[in-house]
């Protein structure tokens, strides 16, 4: 299994634990102290040996800040966590707060004082998020100190080691282009910037720029280690030598320097004595980064990461992964869907069951290297947590009258998926059907937009929410992210969204999933990857569009869907959907699971 369903977590050693670290921030004469959830590299998955925030708080949750003082302490969450951290955390010690209704930095300029002293890891912190921090707290006389070792890491006795996962080379049939290619335009980049280097700080662009893959962290393909690439020579790849065996070590000698971790700063001081122009991108780079070059005389130019922009572009391998990928998804899928029809009403199907049958579905493709992320299997009211765990504790059994969402996805070599369904458990009421129509008039509408060249994700969002803004509703996420090929599933920098400011380019690949949660009863989200198309005439029209092609293969709960609030071009949307997926996947599944999708598939009138 790649998902735990344990929860380890125990609130109780949130006194102790927080006892231990204010004794540790009185010897450093630090009034306070950050604790994000964050690694060295900003990640996402943060590898055990990094999970500080869960040490000190028992919060799992991906995203989330503490900030411990003297007396008091507090545990910041999102919307997706305030119920999650409730249980998870001691009350009694850590006040939770929900961002962004009370802001971190706000709250602490607020109970700071003049002669404070505010401890923080430059290392887990980015030059934007420190740089807005100081802006806020200058007022206040309170200092910002940056801390040569973290405070935790000198009370946390039985820490992890470091991750170790050995590193492979991603083929040329599945990146589609040789490294030193992607390497040499690169370096176009920089030179045409007239920049000296680059910073690399995010594994993803490591693992793309090098077509390399990893397995340091859970979920993810990716190497832990950083970069340095310069305009006229090899770049450096900074990486614990444990990671590369002899063969991989061949490869990339042929196009890059390898270093220890423990050359990084040596390295960085360097670029400083040449007076080098370093181009680092502040909202990714740790602060530390920035530090040292400032204080080696380096010259700092601020900039997106150069590999972000042409990672998110596929090339049309990638593509073709994508699509194979998908293909491959949805027959698992569909395997599991027919299976959950025919056991779910019985009432003996749990959360856990399902998520275990669902991932045993994928794993007899052999193709399976791991989720993309841990499966949401939420029953009934648990579907109405966003981001929701199913624990041992928190296990529900699907029961008929209810609603089931499941949110899953994969990484195969060739492509990442991601995709959600939800599903009736015996028959639905007529508000659930309703509400399901509302959030699929939405999908339809990202799915078949039209839209010229600078179309932004921000731009998009409102097609999504149209429907439901009509009938009084919303949902409080976005309508999509970036996806990665064998790489991360959530992916920067495109995104449909309000906030969403970059424009979406052919050969981006998206999320499009608008949902609806009522709160103690059930949640709903439908979503499919998709692919941003190129520039097209539109007859008649003016200007050329570009639109979006669905990758994903799946059938959307008929049950769920009342024809007469949809319109004959969204009626039109789903036919045609349904037997796509009918004519691709029927084939590649057994006669049982054929004979469903021929049901859950015929048209709808």
């Amino acid at each position: 299994m790649f998902q735990s369903f344990e929860d380890f977590t125990d609130p109780t050693k949130g006194a102790e634990r927080v006892a231990l670290l204010r004794a540790e921030l009185k010897r450093r004469k630090l009034a306070s102290f950050l604790v994000p959830h964050a690694d060295e590299y900003q990640n996402e998955y943060v590898p055990p040996a990094g999970e500080r925030l869960y040490w000190l708080t028992g919060f799992s949750g991906s995203a989330g800040l503490a900030i411990v003082q003297k007396t008091q302490a507090a545990l910041f969450v999102d919307g997706r966590y305030t119920l999650q951290a409730g249980t998870q955390v001691d009350g009694n010690v850590f006040e939770v707060l929900q961002m962004p209704n009370v802001r971190p930095s706000e709250w602490l300029a607020e109970h700071a004082k003049e002669s404070d002293r505010i401890g923080y890891d430059p290392r887990l912190h980015t030059m934007a998020e420190i740089a807005r921090l100081g802006r806020v707290l200058a007022p206040t006389g309170a200092k910002l100190v940056p801390q040569k070792t973290n405070p935790i890491d000198a009370v946390w006795q039985d820490r992890p080691v470091p991750p170790m996962g050995p590193v492979t080379p991603h083929g040329l049939e599945y990146s589609g282009k040789p490294a030193a290619e992607k390497i040499s335009e690169l370096k176009r980049t920089l030179k045409d910037a007239k920049q000296d280097a680059a910073l690399l700080t995010q594994p993803e662009s490591i693992a793309w720029a090098f077509n390399i893959r990893g397995s340091d962290v859970s979920h993810t393909p990716l190497p832990l280690s950083f970069a340095i690439l310069h305009a006229k020579k090899k770049p450096e790849l900074f990486i614990a030598p444990e990671k590369l065996s002899d063969n991989v070590r061949g490869v990339l000698k042929e196009y890059l320097n390898i270093r220890k971790p423990d050359q990084l700063g040596s390295a960085l001081k360097v670029l400083g004595k040449a007076k080098a122009k370093v181009r680092l991108d502040p909202q990714s780079t740790p602060c530390w980064f920035g530090d040292q070059l400032a204080k080696a005389g380096a010259k700092i130019v601020e900039g997106s990461d150069p590999c972000v922009l042409p990672k998110s572009i596929k090339n049309g391998v990638e593509i073709g992964g994508a699509r194979a990928a998908h293909i491959r998804d949805g027959a698992a899928l569909c395997r599991f869907l027919a299976w959950l029809d025919r056991e779910a009403p019985s009432g003996k199907v749990d959360e856990i069951r399902a998520a275990e049958h669902l991932e045993a579905c994928r794993a007899e493709t052999g193709q399976l290297k791991d989720l993309s992320f841990d499966t949401i299997s939420g029953a009934g009211p648990n579907g109405a947590i966003v981001h929701y765990r199913v624990s041992r504790a928190s296990n529900r059994k699907l029961v008929p009258g209810s609603l089931y969402l499941v949110d899953s996805g994969a990484q195969y070599v060739d492509g990442t998926t991601d995709v959600t369904r939800t599903i009736a458990i015996g028959a639905p009421t007529e508000t659930m059907r309703r509400h399901s129509t509302l959030v699929l008039k939405g999908h339809i509408a990202v799915a078949t937009a039209r839209f010229p060249k600078g179309t932004r994700g921000q731009d998009l969002d409102p097609f999504a929410r149209r429907p439901l803004w009509l009938a009084g509703l919303d949902f409080d996420h976005g309508v999509g992210h970036g996806v990665g090929s064998y790489l991360s599933v959530h992916e920067g920098p495109q995104r449909i969204s309000r906030l969403g400011p970059v424009p979406l380019e052919p050969g981006m690949i998206c999320s499009n999933e608008p949902g609806y949660y009522r709160e103690g009863a059930y949640g709903i989200r439908i979503e499919n990857l998709v692919l941003v198309t190129g520039l097209k005439k539109i007859e008649g029209g003016e200007r050329e569009m570009m639109g979006f092609e669905t990758l994903t293969l799946a059938p959307i709960d008929r049950r769920l869907i009342d024809s007469a609030l949809l319109n004959r071009d969204e009626l039109d949307w789903i036919n045609l959907y349904h037997a796509r997926v009918r004519k691709v996947i029927g084939p590649l599944v057994d006669e049982q699971t054929r004979n469903w999708l021929e049901g859950a598939t015929a048209p709808l009138a």
